[in-house]
């Protein structure tokens, strides 16, 4: 991770639906008749950024490109794009004055999905590996979803570095992110349009917004990527516990922060759910050795939370920390020991006035291991399920499903996919009690070769937030990363309009 400032590469993407809804009404402010009632019709075209994986030269990368299988639409006609699905490398973008290269390099097989329900890998070696930009159209565009998971055996950011996708957006919120002397944290900013993108990057500490040096206006060219190491953007001393606002002044991005820690492994940290009075962080492995929670109120009000672990058997407070006060526009930060006392659970944090919830974003540090043999994961709150969901690239062994339902039970549909060689899919429905999170090994296909998907469906129910652990020791440190669920929104409402001949009448 120790790259030169605005010097990394990583992905392009655009995710766009042609389909929309409007409204739109008559004179008398009726709804004319030819426009009640909706549809939900597949989205036909989805673009995804995945950073460049490492700068490390004995790193190793697997992309795993998949979309679910899909289903029958009511009102769904038949798909008139093109199918494709396919991954292509996005340049580093150059210092300011010079060009960009022609030539960047490419993956030999970029993971090209070829029919939905079948998981695609790409491979990449070493520190030259590109970042890259993603599109799919047609049937392959509803839940299309591309894992980057990348192992670094040895150095300074060792360990096993797990990140979904993400779409471009205008605005995110980093909580977990430092400055300290041991950290290396990057924000990688990728443009996936053809018009230069200007970002904005703020830095709020414990005592508030930090100084900055540089972290406005940075302009982010058409189709490439820029890397930003955070510790050059202000001259304020070292903070260990950091919140990173990305925002952009034009265009869209792709943002994601790569944490490196010179003394325990590294990780991604994806942005932190949307800014809300209540936080699911779903997934602690049970045999956690640190767990640090970092939050951040960014409105105008502190925010006083309660602080539970959802269990496998219920909800309870936690010995360490039974709340949280967070002061507006500043970063607030806990250690949690002996958090999970050898079980599996997920943190939730609601308002200690349920009737003044104050929105705030959140993110976990986790830590498994100790001393040399350690390694850490970042888990963000994370949102829940609406419908479908899907995380790639899981093996025959070291996959494990977190699924909470903080509040009223639910039934979901665990979905593990064909292998990327073969297998058969296997379907798995699960009940969740209220107030508790399930953790189960994932399912595993019949026959697997290669790596495989996990779609999880909300049938019915409560609200579910979701999360995979993926393990993958070595030389006897438990390498993990951990990724949330995030809702695929494969599917757009949109107006139900029947030709209407009485707007020709006078």
């Amino acid at each position: 991770m120790k790259r030169t400032t605005l010097s990394l590469i990583a992905i392009a993407a655009t995710l766009a639906a042609v389909t929309g809804a409007a409204a739109l009404t008559a004179p008398d402010g009726t709804v004319p008749q030819n426009l009640i009632g909706t549809a939900r019709l597949p989205v036909e075209r989805t673009a995804l950024l995945c950073p460049a994986p490492s700068s490390s030269e004995v790193s190793e990368t697997t992309y795993t490109s998949y979309t679910p299988a899909a289903k029958s639409v009511p009102g769904a006609k038949e798909q008139r794009t093109a199918a494709k699905a396919e991954l292509k490398p996005a340049p580093l973008a150059p210092p300011p004055g010079e060009q960009p290269a022609k030539n960047p390099k490419a993956l030999k097989a970029p993971a090209t999905v070829t029919r939905p329900g079948t998981p695609v890998n790409a491979e990449a070696k070493g520190a030259e590996a590109p970042a890259l930009d993603g599109s799919a159209s047609g049937g392959l565009a509803p839940g299309w979803t591309v894992q980057q998971t990348t192992v670094v055996p040895a150095g300074g950011a060792r360990g096993l570095l797990g990140v979904t996708c993400t779409a471009p957006d205008t605005d995110f919120w980093f909580p977990a992110a430092s400055t300290a002397k041991q950290r290396q944290d990057y924000v990688h900013l990728t443009n996936p349009d053809d018009g230069t993108a200007t970002a904005d990057i703020e830095l709020y500490g414990p005592a508030g917004p930090l100084k900055s040096l540089s972290a406005e206006g940075i302009p982010v060219p058409a189709h490439s990527t820029v890397p930003v190491l955070i510790s050059t953007l202000t001259s304020d001393a070292a903070q260990q516990d950091l919140t990173i606002h990305v925002t952009t002044r034009s265009g869209r991005v792709g943002a994601v922060v790569g944490a490196a820690d010179d003394t325990a492994g590294a990780d991604w940290l994806p942005a932190s759910a949307d800014p809300s009075g209540t936080a699911v962080l779903p997934g602690i492995p049970a045999d956690a050795t640190s767990v640090r929670l970092v939050a951040f109120a960014p409105g105008d009000a502190d925010a006083d939370l309660k602080v539970q672990l959802v269990t496998p058997t219920g909800t309870i407070v936690p010995a360490s920390a039974d709340s949280l006060h967070v002061k507006s526009g500043m970063t607030a930060a806990v250690d949690l020991p002996d958090l999970t006392r050898g079980e599996p659970g997920s943190l939730l944090l609601t308002p200690s006035d349920p009737k003044k919830p104050v929105p705030v974003v959140a993110a976990l540090r986790v830590a498994r291991g100790k001393g040399a043999q350690q390694e850490i994961a970042f888990i963000p709150a994370a949102a829940p399920i609406e419908a479908r969901a899907t995380v790639a690239d899981n093996r025959a062994k070291g996959a494990t499903l977190a699924l909470t339902a903080p509040a009223a039970g639910a039934e979901v549909r665990i979905t593990a996919s064909a292998g990327s060689g073969g297998g058969t899919p296997v379907t798995k429905t699960v009940t969740l009690k209220g107030g508790t999170t399930t953790s189960l090994a994932a399912p595993v296909p019949d026959g697997l070769k290669g790596s495989y998907a996990l779609t999880v469906e909300r049938l019915s129910g409560g609200p579910v937030h979701a999360s995979r652990l993926l393990e993958l020791p070595e030389d006897g440190i438990p390498m993990f990363t951990v990724q949330t669920f995030a809702d695929d929104h494969g599917t757009v409402e949109v107006p139900d309009a029947r030709q209407d001949l009485t707007v020709l009448d006078d």
